[in-house]
């Protein structure tokens, strides 16, 4: 790693871990969101500016197409990063990341799975303030539980009980598949997850 690298890294581990200035520094991370820095610098520029999202989301607006831009990058860690940083922003203001949906909704496809567990985590970070995005795209989520990654599969649930704890009748039609994952998968979390998923649902059925 170059030495300006090393400086700047530590200048932004600095930023995150000062909250208190979070909103005085967004233009100072935003600033290293550019191809004259590396990949490292990017990443963690991008996390950055995506956890300041979620407390100040009306102060990134003016950068969310440029994080957006790195969705379609060459370099699997950065789109990694572009969906984390969408997902805190749309949870502080669905309607920032709303023009960009359709484009993080293709990176359920990504072929790395570290960018579709991501993709899964974001979307539940979106969904714990608007699940109305989602209701339309449960299916989605039903597939990935079967994907061929592991931390995948381990995430996919979790989905549904983000959305059946605000709109359980949307998962509702799920329940009887949720179940019958919940008692024969073989991975003993995606078993747990589905269901906490089921447990979460009819809960709130219940109390309606």
């Amino acid at each position: 790693m170059k030495d300006e690298d090393k400086q700047i890294l530590v200048e932004l581990r600095k930023i995150q871990k000062n909250k208190k200035n979070w909103k005085n520094n967004i233009d100072n991370v935003a600033n290293y969101l550019n191809e004259n820095y590396s990949v490292k610098v990017n990443a963690k520029a991008l996390w950055t500016i995506g956890e300041m999202g979620l407390i100040y989301p009306a102060e990134v607006e003016e950068y969310v197409d440029e994080i957006s831009a790195y969705l379609e990058n060459d370099h699997s860690k950065l789109r990694e990063r572009s969906v984390n940083a969408l997902g805190r922003i749309g949870r502080g203001d669905k309607n920032l990341i709303i023009p960009h949906l359709d484009k993080l909704m293709k990176t359920r496809d990504d072929k790395s799975e570290n960018v579709r567990l991501s993709f899964v985590w974001a979307c539940e970070n979106i969904a714990t303030n608007a699940p109305e995005l989602f209701l339309d795209k449960l299916e989605i989520f039903f597939e990935m539980i079967s994907d061929c990654a592991e931390k995948v599969r381990i995430e996919a649930p979790e989905m549904f009980r983000v959305i059946g704890k605000r709109k359980p009748e949307h998962v509702k039609p799920y329940l009887e598949k949720l179940e019958y994952i919940a008692d024969n998968d073989k991975h003993p979390v995606v078993r747990i997850h589905c269901e906490g998923a089921i447990r979460i649902t009819k809960k709130i059925i219940k109390k309606k």
